[in-house]
């Protein structure tokens, strides 16, 4: 049995970037970073952030596209791939990407300044979007 799952928590680098292939699918490329933080060894503060490329097809493209922005909070989970080409130098090139399968926005829309439209209860659940299912723009809660 094999398993390829990624799951990260982060905040987008730059807003997404969105394309349409010419068969018409919409596809979606941005960046999540995450940070780690720890002591060393003299106590002092230390931290590392890492850098997340992610690609969402489809539905759940147009919806990053239309709502998410830089520095808002964002969970992506899905599979690891990585795929290379030549450049035009001629040396080969490699990018690991995270194919996102289901995505969580945790910061409200765009213009509320990063808050959202209504507090999260505790125990309350947020609402996941799946690449594979029709999503109706009427059911996101903002």
């Amino acid at each position: 049995m094999d398993l390829n799952r990624a799951s990260v928590l982060g905040r987008l680098t730059r807003d997404p970037e969105l394309k349409t292939t010419p068969s018409g699918k919409t596809v979606a490329n941005m960046t999540v970073a995450t940070s780690y933080g720890w002591k060393d060894q003299a106590g002092n503060r230390q931290e590392k952030s890492e850098f997340h490329n992610c690609v969402l097809w489809g539905k759940l493209g147009e919806i990053a596209g239309q709502y998410l922005v830089k520095g808002q909070r964002v969970f992506v989970e899905g599979r690891i791939e990585t795929r290379s080409w030549d450049g035009q130098d001629g040396v080969k090139r490699y990018r690991t990407e995270i194919i996102a399968k289901d995505m969580i926005m945790l910061d409200g829309p765009r213009g509320s300044g990063g808050k959202a439209s209504a507090p999260v209860q505790q125990g309350e659940q947020l609402p996941t979007i799946q690449a594979d299912e029709e999503i109706n723009v009427d059911d996101i809660p903002f």
